[in-house]
Formats: structure tokens, C-alpha cells, sequence
């Protein structure tokens, strides 16, 4: 399935949880920070040791939710030009 029409069931959004801000469900881990981590932990067995929870499906759909958004702000961007 393609990134672009995959669902992202393991991206949630809530007001009451990390201040609304899109996050990996059950980890308390916002997809910004989850960045962040890729960023500090370029091997990827790294960062799953530092979070055995975190699964494959969770750091696929972690980075297409940020090119997602990316898109959206370049599109937007764009669009006021």
C-alpha cells in the first residue's frame, strides 16, 4: 500500500493528551519527539532497545505523518505566494 493512501491508525490526536499534539498511541510519544529520536538515534536497533514498545509499524507511519504534514505546510505556503 502506498504512503499516500495508507491509514494512519497509529497516529492519534487528542486535546486532552500531550496538549493535542499527534502522537504515537500508548508510548506518550508526540510525533515530533519521535523525529527527534530517528534524528538521535540513526540505527535503528538503537533506538528500539531505548523503546522496546515502539514497533516497525509505528516508525513507518511516524514518518509518513511528518511528510504528510510537511506536504500540507509546503502546499499551503505555496498557495499564499
Amino acid at each position: 500500500m502506498g504512503s499516500m493512501t495508507m491509514k494512519l491508525d497509529r497516529i492519534t490526536t487528542s486535546p486532552n493528551r500531550m496538549n493535542g499534539q499527534p502522537c504515537i498511541p500508548n508510548l506518550r510519544l508526540t510525533v515530533k519527539r519521535f523525529i527527534d529520536l530517528l534524528a538521535t538515534y540513526p540505527n535503528r536497533e538503537e533506538l528500539l532497545q531505548g523503546f522496546p514498545e515502539l514497533e516497525d509499524e509505528d516508525i513507518q507511519q511516524g514518518l509518513i505523518y511528518a511528510s504528510r504534514y510537511l506536504e500540507a505546510r509546503i502546499y499551503r505556503t505555496a498557495i499564499k505566494l
